[in-house]
């Protein structure tokens, strides 16, 4: 009995310890789209703001006097206060005596001299770090001095009663901020780069290309696996080899072929050249194979023609495999880059893919993180979509290419 009991603890143990690890990695593996998410809702200077804070905050306002001000907490005589900002004052600099550390000093930067000069200020050394050397004038005397921090004054009113002010160190005062999701963003994006007829161009050209290459893998597979002709085997092993012909090779040639045709700067280059894939033939085949010939064979005694068993009978029982030629062509060509910025010129808006305006966008709006975060979502977000609900199909398909 004890022996059952220390090996369920132990059990117990190892799982949680098991998920703890897998828990810290998910984490770390989320964490970069975590980022990327929320700071596509932030403002502007809330990125670069240190240290940086994952989720977008606002500093919170109050109308004073008919202006919209900022609020702060600031230590006053009374206690930790919100008042509102309504004026920042000059810069001052703390300063604190060479004899007496203890003693401070609050002068205006113009106040203090270099000791030796600007260009060879002495230096002095306090607690095992170097300062430079100051004088400023302190009752009638001039006294050495150092810096040890600097400042901008600022005035503070009650944004209840406007006539109640404070003189307080905009260093020690904390912004009262929120929460604050800058949803117009995506509205900013849409109108800077014209994103919305990118992300339709791309979802027109994603879908071309998944239907086209789905339809011509199956009737390739179909016809690899079932059809007998001359040569068949010798013809799939060529096509099939293909694949291994690197995609910087084809350029050249392709462009080519796009000049010829005139296809060059519209959606056809973007969607003909791809609707042929040598890895959806090999994937349907493979599953084609697979199937009994009994089946092939009755239909045939009962007059159906091939086509019709292709689609009344293969193509039914190939669910999971054109699920995963589907989940494949989509996540290729939602994601495709190289080959639209060669055939369709960066300066034709209306023909572009969401790729492309990201490029530009990241040039347009370089100062502007969030917003470059704010498109980079809207790409992200469908193709993630898509992923997370065919994962199975996904998964599925690493195993089922190698069914023979």
């Amino acid at each position: 009995m004890k022996r059952a009991r220390s090996y369920q603890t132990q059990k117990w143990l190892t799982y949680i310890a098991a998920y703890a690890v897998l828990t810290m990695f998910g984490l770390l593996i989320i964490f970069p789209f975590m980022f990327m998410f929320f700071t596509s809702f932030k403002a502007s200077g809330d990125v670069f703001r240190s240290p940086p804070q994952l989720l977008p905050y606002s500093v919170q306002t109050a109308s004073v006097n008919g202006e919209t001000v900022p609020l702060y907490r600031v230590e006053t005589p009374e206690g930790l206060r919100t008042l509102a900002l309504v004026d920042q004052g000059a810069l001052l600099v703390i300063f604190a005596s060479v004899d007496d550390p203890s003693r401070t000093f609050e002068r205006a930067p113009r106040d203090a001299k270099p000791v030796g000069g600007f260009t060879a200020q002495e230096q002095i050394t306090v607690d095992g770090e170097t300062k430079l050397l100051w004088e400023i004038e302190e009752g009638g005397q001039t006294l050495p001095v150092f810096e040890l921090s600097r400042g901008r004054m600022g005035v503070f009113v009650d944004p209840d009663d406007p006539q109640v002010t404070f003189d307080a160190s905009l260093t020690d005062a904390t912004p009262v901020e929120r929460i604050d999701l800058q949803i117009q963003n995506y509205q900013r994006v849409l109108e800077l780069q014209n994103i919305d007829r990118s992300l339709t161009n791309t979802m027109l050209v994603t879908i071309l290309v998944v239907i086209g290459q789905v339809v011509t893998s199956v009737l390739g597979g179909y016809a690899f696996a079932r059809l007998r002709f001359p040569g068949r085997d010798s013809l799939f092993v060529v096509y099939l080899g293909t694949i291994m012909i690197p995609f910087v090779v084809l350029i050249i040639p392709m462009y080519q072929l796009m000049v010829i045709v005139g296809w060059v700067d519209r959606i056809a280059a973007l969607v003909m050249p791809w609707i042929f894939t040598a890895y959806g033939t090999f994937l349907m085949r493979q599953f084609f194979i697979s199937i009994p010939k009994d089946l092939e064979e009755a239909a045939l005694m009962d007059g159906a023609s091939r086509l019709r068993i292709l689609w009344q009978i293969f193509v039914p029982l190939a669910g999971p495999a054109i699920a995963t030629q589907a989940t494949f062509t989509f996540l290729y060509a939602w994601n495709s880059f190289v080959w639209p910025l060669i055939v369709i010129n960066t300066g034709n808006f209306g023909n572009q893919v969401l790729t492309l305006s990201l490029m530009v966008l990241q040039g347009r709006a370089a100062e502007s993180p969030n917003l470059v975060m704010a498109g980079t979502t809207i790409a992200v977000s469908v193709p993630l979509l898509i992923f997370v609900l065919a994962q199975r199909y996904f998964v599925e398909g690493i195993a089922t290419t190698g069914i023979k």
